[in-house]
Parts: structure tokens; sequence; C-alpha cells
């Protein structure tokens, strides 16, 4: 009898060492193994067996924590189960073929810290949902084909470090929202359609080291308010349609290496700037007058 005892004991520890995550989990999971093709990932799953063997799942207390799965031929459409992995920190799916919109589910990943979608084929706007994350870290969507305006929510992802968005079909203002996320490193959203002019309140992102609006459709006067970023190390607004003189605050931004300015229609001794910054590694200001004679229509407010 004592030994039948300690045979059952043993058994009920093996179950709840490998217990499984939640019915409602799994059934997310193979929701979107059938909705990009999962037979014809590179590396695929078993579905027949524990969801922590799968490849780049990660499981922590009975709970999918992670989503690996970049490089990893992806094809298809993101479905709104995913919105049911709740326990999610990360999710990463770079270089992939995903295609179609982002789900207004992954509103519901209120744990998730790290979202990598770059390089794949994704459409659409940003799902006003996506701004419930407010524990997101760092948001990386660039070379899709992402289009329509950053939620004026913005805002509300007050945890946000990285913000990488280039290369999409975005238009549309900067939000002033965008300007309130005081702890942004990283600000890349060139090659899109934003128009407008830069909010005076970008003072307020004093953390940020790396600003980049490259190739888009910018105009108006560099406010001398973007003196107030004394930790930028990088500054690429290219390729708009800004003019006039650049402020003289920027010679504060004594952290900066890498200043471009060419193809806009600045004005004033640029050589002379070049020389009060002493950390310049990189400093382009080639045909800055290429467009002037269209944006000096337009004035300041």
């Amino acid at each position: 009898m004592k030994t039948l005892k300690i045979t059952v004991l043993l058994c009920l520890v093996t179950l709840l060492s490998f217990a499984e995550i939640s019915s409602k989990e799994k059934s997310a999971l193979i929701a979107l193994y059938n909705s990009t093709n999962g037979k014809s990932w590179h590396t695929t799953w078993n579905i027949n067996t524990e969801v922590n063997t799968w490849h780049g799942v990660v499981v922590e207390n009975d709970q999918v924590t992670e989503l690996n799965l970049e490089f990893n031929n992806l094809q298809g459409t993101l479905p709104e189960a995913l919105g049911d992995l709740i326990y999610l920190k990360k999710i990463n799916f770079f270089r992939n073929e995903i295609t179609g919109h982002i789900p207004n589910a992954i509103g519901n990943l209120t744990q998730v810290k790290d979202i990598n979608m770059a390089f794949n084929k994704l459409e659409g706007q940003l799902p006003k949902s996506i701004t419930n994350l407010a524990s997101l870290v760092s948001l990386k969507l660039f070379m899709n084909k992402l289009n329509g305006a950053i939620p004026s929510t913005i805002d509300q992802l007050s945890s946000l470090k990285v913000l990488e968005l280039y290369n999409n079909e975005l238009s549309g203002e900067l939000p002033s929202a965008l300007m309130s996320l005081k702890n942004l490193k990283e600000l890349l959203l060139s090659s899109n359609r934003f128009i407008g002019k830069l909010p005076t309140n970008i003072s307020n992102l004093k953390s940020l080291k790396v600003l980049s609006l490259f190739d888009n459709n910018l105009i108006g006067t560099i406010p001398s308010a973007i003196g107030s970023l004394v930790n930028l190390e990088e500054l690429v607004l290219s390729n708009n349609a800004f003019y006039g003189d650049l402020p003289n605050e920027l010679a504060n931004l004594t952290n900066l290496k890498i200043l471009l300015i060419g193809n806009n229609a600045f004005k004033g001794d640029l050589a002379t700037l070049q020389k009060s910054l002493p950390n310049m590694v990189q400093f382009d200001f080639v045909n800055t007058d290429s467009r002037g004679t269209i944006v000096t229509l337009d004035s300041d407010d």
C-alpha cells in the first residue's frame, strides 16, 4: 500500500510538472499556425506534441510569454485569436511574408513589451487598440505597407522607448501626442508620406538619441525647441521641404554624431554649424536649396 501511495504521488508530481497551457492559448497558437501556412514554415510545429516543444514558443508558469518566429516563412494573415495570448511579453515575426492587417485584438496583449513585425507585407492602418499596450517598450513595424495616420492616442504608450515605422505609406501630420512619449530613445519615421511641421513640443523628448524623418513631405522651419534634445546622437531631416535658417539652439546638441539635412531649403553658414558640434562624424547639407521657391510660400504660425 505504501508503495502504491508513493507511485500515485510521483505520478501527480509528474502531471503537475508538465501541466499544459490553457486550451484558449493553445487554440490561438493553432489559429496562427493555420492562418500563416504552418506546414510550409522553415521550422514547423508538431501540434500533437507539448506546446513548450514548439519552435519559438516560450512557456513560463503554463503561460505563453514569447513567440519568436523570425525568418520562418510565415505566409498569410494574423488571426484575431492572437489577442487570446494575453500573457505574451514578446512577439518577433521579423522577416516573414505576413500580409493583411494587424488584428484589432492585439490591444488585448497588455503585458507585451516588445513587438517586431518588421519586413513583412502588412497593410492597412495601425489599429487604435495598439495604444492600449501601456507596457510596450519597443515597437518595430518598418518595411511594411502600413498606411493612414499615427493614432492620436499614441501618448498612451508611456513606456515606449523605441518606435520604428520607417519605409511604410503612413501619412498625415505628426500628432502632438507623439511628442509626449518622454521615454523615447529612438524615433524612426523615414520614407513615409508625413506632412506638416515639426511640433514645437518636440522639446518633451528629452531622452531621444535618434530622430530620423528622412524622405517625407514635412515643411516649415525647424523649431528652436529642438535644441532641448541634448541627448541626440543622430538627427536625419534630409529629403523634406524644410527651409530657412537653422536655429542657433542646434549648437546645444553637442552629442550629435550624425546630422543629415540635405535636399531641403536651409540657408546660412552651415559649415560653421559643423565646427560647433565637436563629436560630429557625418554631416550632409548638399542641395539644401532645391525646393526653396516652393516651400517659402508657407509661413510659420
